[in-house]
This record gives structure tokens, sequence and C-alpha cells, in this order.
């Protein structure tokens, strides 16, 4: 019997229930049950006034969130103004959120999750500006609208070792250096039930910004693969005049991802066709090595854009990063990683996020810090 079944049951006892009740919780002798008998009110008090409220709906609700801060040691050479070295101490994407289910019956479920970003270093914060929407969920799959990552975001998580890490991340150099690394607004999604391995995902953004000359959208799917140890996933986005200008760009990727005992190894290959040029083509390559509590990580990706109108010389660079992760717990990691970014003449290719330098240059930068979920 949990504590709650505990309080219910002691709701129904008679005057003297309160020492059956007492007995349960270990109090076995008279004088332990009469010097107890105040601080065994409070407890049962304090216990069961939490689930009685929540039992009021019988259906969950969930805190949760991450802190993940770095300190890093960044600088930025070549090109006519280098930048020096210096240190900061940046946000890795921490997060709180709450989410919840109700059962509407019939095997329909209706959800819902607010998730905000928030700044521990600059208190620099909007609310729910990550993942946040409503939906209804059943065995047909599940419908959600409001403001989610696309399904071709959500392809490269995969592959991408480093996640939010501010100067290593997967929108460095692939997925346009970050335009189609998007959490769309106004979107509607649907995601289907898993079938022997396979699953999809669908979105497409409302066009609540259109104007005379100008019809803003996305439309963005998945098809995944999973079974065993292996993983695959194949992306694609189409994107039409979605920086505020005439443009039709489209993205297509595939991932691959093996589980080997100890070693976890992923590719990702990337082409991708904007307004003004050909195609711009990336991959990335990653491979993970886990034993105990310590996991070694790396990570390469390149970048090379294709047919630049009037450009004559087309931009071009590579990204090599080095990681070391510590896992206190489930909830906490230490985290360890180094940089460093290549870029030719007219190389565009930088930090994921926490930007440095300019066209040309190359960034490169230490970095040191602590992740802690809950």
């Amino acid at each position: 019997m949990n504590i709650w079944e505990k309080c219910q049951e002691s709701g129904r006892r008679s005057p003297r229930g309160s020492q059956a009740l007492s007995s349960e919780f270990g109090l076995t002798s008279t004088k332990e049950i009469l010097m107890n008998k105040k601080l065994m009110a409070l407890a049962v008090a304090g216990a069961c006034v939490a689930p009685a409220a929540m039992a009021q709906t019988a259906n969950p609700v969930t805190l949760y969130g991450r802190v993940y801060v770095m300190f890093e040691s960044v600088e930025a050479k070549g090109g006519a103004a280098p930048v020096a070295s210096r240190s900061r101490v940046s946000d890795q994407s921490s997060l709180l959120g709450v989410r919840g289910t109700e059962d509407l019956g019939g095997g329909l479920k209706a959800f819902f999750q607010l998730e905000t970003a928030f700044n521990p270093e600059s208190n620099s914060t909007t609310f729910a500006t990550r993942n946040s929407g409503v939906g209804l969920q059943g065995g047909w799959g599940s419908f959600v609208m409001g403001r989610w990552d696309t399904p071709y975001k959500v392809v490269g998580y995969g592959p991408d070792i480093w996640g939010d890490l501010t100067i290593a991340g997967i929108t460095s150099a692939l997925h346009d250096r970050g335009n189609f690394d998007r959490r769309e607004q106004n979107v509607l999604q649907y995601w289907t039930p898993t079938w022997a391995g396979f699953s999809a995902k669908f979105a497409q953004t409302a066009n609540e910004g259109k104007t005379a000359s100008l019809n803003p959208s996305t439309f963005s799917a998945n098809v995944v693969y999973a079974k065993g140890p292996v993983k695959l996933q194949y992306g694609y986005e189409k994107q039409k005049d979605v920086s505020a200008t005439v443009s039709k760009e489209e993205g297509n990727e595939i991932t691959g991802e093996f589980t080997w005992g100890s070693f976890k190894l992923a590719a990702m290959v990337e082409e991708i066709k904007k307004t003004g040029s050909t195609k711009q083509k990336n991959w990335l390559a990653s491979a993970l090595y886990t034993m105990g509590k310590h996991q070694l990580a790396y990570q390469h990706q390149e970048s090379k854009d294709g047919g630049v109108t009037g450009a004559a010389l087309q931009p071009e660079c590579d990204i090599d990063s080095f990681g070391y992760f510590y896992n206190w717990s489930k909830r906490s990691q230490l985290v360890a990683l180094y940089t460093k970014v290549d870029n030719n003449a007219a190389g565009v290719c930088r930090f994921g996020a926490g930007q440095l330098g300019g066209t040309g240059q190359d960034p490169q930068g230490f970095a040191i810090g602590i992740k802690h979920v809950f």
C-alpha cells in the first residue's frame, strides 16, 4: 500500500484508526504512538494534501527542466581582424517545462506542453520559447499545434553528439548553418504510430504572414526506421518566402546510426538548394565510446556551397570536435570539449551558437561545464 492509499484508508477508519495507521508506519509501542501523535497527524496531513488535489483529475502533470552551463575560452584566428582569446560563461539551452495528459476515454488522450528556455548566466528569458502546444493522441497517432521543432530538425538529433553545446552543435556547418534547424510557430504536426520499426512526422505552418507579394510557409517531414542497433532516417523540408524575401529553398538529409556494444557510430549527408545558388552539400560523422560512467566523443562536419551567384570562391569549411563526458548520475553530467573550425577565404562556418569571428576566420575554443536535468 502506497502513502496515498494509506491516506485514503485512514480517512475511512474509526477514531481508533490512527493507532493502526501508526503501526503501519512503524510505530509499534503505545509509548511511541502517544509521543508521536501530533507529529503523525502533521505527516499524514502533509502527505495527503497534494495527492488529494491531484486526484481530482487523476491525470499527471509533470514539471521538468535542464540547467546546462559551460565556461568557455574562445578565439578566432585569420582574417583582417582576428578575435583575441577571451573567456565567457555560456548557457547551453537550459530549459524549464510543464507537460500533462488527460484521458478522454475511448483510447483518446489530450496532451499539452509549455517549455521555456531560460538563461541562467544573463537572465534574458521570455515564456514558451521552446516546444509548446496542445494536441490529441490515439491509436492513429498524435496531432499537435503550436510551436514545435520541425521533423527535418529532429532528424539531426541522432548523429549530432553535441546537441545544444554552443561551440560544436550541428548548426556550425549543417542544416544550412541553422536556417534548416527550425522551431516553427503557427505549426500543425501529425506523428504516426510505429509499425514494424517505421514511423513518420509531418508539419505544415500556417501562412499567417501573407502579404501582396509574399506567402511564407514551411512544409517538413521525416521517415524513421529504428530496430535493434540500427536507426535510419530521411528528412525533407521546403521553405517558401521565409526570410521576408521571395525565395524557395529545399533540404534533403539522410542519417544512419549503429550501436555495437560500447560504440555508437553515426553519419549524415545533406543537400540544400537555395535561391541564388546551386546545391549546398554537407556531411557529418560522429563516434561515441562509453566505458562505465566515462564517454569519449569525436565529431567531424563539412560544408561546401556550390554556384553562389557572383562569387569567385565558393564558401567551404570543416569542423573537428573532441569531447569527454562524465556521468555522475542519470541527472548530472560533467562535459569537456574542444572545437576547431577551418574556413576557406569565403567560408562562413562558426560555432553553433555564441558565434565568433566573420567570413574566412577560424574560430576555436575549449569548454568545460555541468549539465543537470530534473
